[in-house]
């Protein structure tokens, strides 16, 4: 940042997609557990942007398309939805926006989450891109969110770096993100 001024704040949307937790049915553990996540992970000035929204294809494409677009959230992390049944759409809904996908971010939290639970090849996280939004599908138990954000987040700042989103910094004694040495920001 050049000027001396204040780095701008970074905004985060946390999407929580379950008909119970929308329906206050069931308590939405999703969503505070990334935001808790995020809480370790982050410094700098952040804010999230959080929604709990019902398994509706549309709806999570709507919901997706305004944290990005309207609210400019740089990163949109969601929960749920992300597997076999019939209402799990997310994955479905993140393709629809975006126009760039990055299967990586799939295939690397199902290697982490296997190593805890052979259930994780049901598992259809993935991720993309909407203008300067990076959109990360996550399953929906608070234990497989660590395990997914501790695998792919170290890559998460660089890559908003490379769609012009705000500055992520991370607390590198919790979570050390890579930017390569020509990256790095002053």
């Amino acid at each position: 940042m050049s000027g001396g001024g204040a780095r701008p704040v970074v905004r985060v949307g946390i999407v929580t997609v379950s008909d119970r937790a929308s329906q206050g049915v069931y308590e939405d553990k999703g969503g505070p557990a990334i935001r808790d996540w995020l809480a370790r992970a982050l410094v700098g000035p952040w804010e999230t942007v959080a929604r709990v929204i019902p398994d509706e294809q549309a709806r999570i494409e709507a919901t997706l398309i305004e944290l990005a677009d309207a609210e400019g959230c740089s990163l949109v992390v969601t929960t749920g939805g992300t597997g076999p049944a019939l209402r799990d759409v997310t994955p479905e809904a993140t393709e629809a926006v975006c126009t760039k996908m990055l299967p990586g971010f799939g295939e690397l939290m199902r290697m982490a989450s296997l190593k805890f639970v052979p259930t994780a090849i049901l598992s259809r996280q993935t991720a993309g891109i909407r203008g300067s939004c990076l959109i990360v599908n996550l399953p929906g138990k608070p234990s497989a969110i660590d395990d997914c954000l501790q695998a792919v987040f170290p890559a998460i700042p660089y890559c908003v770096d490379l769609i012009e989103g705000a500055y992520i910094e991370t607390d590198a004694a919790f979570c050390k993100a890579f930017r390569p040495a020509h990256a790095a920001r002053k």
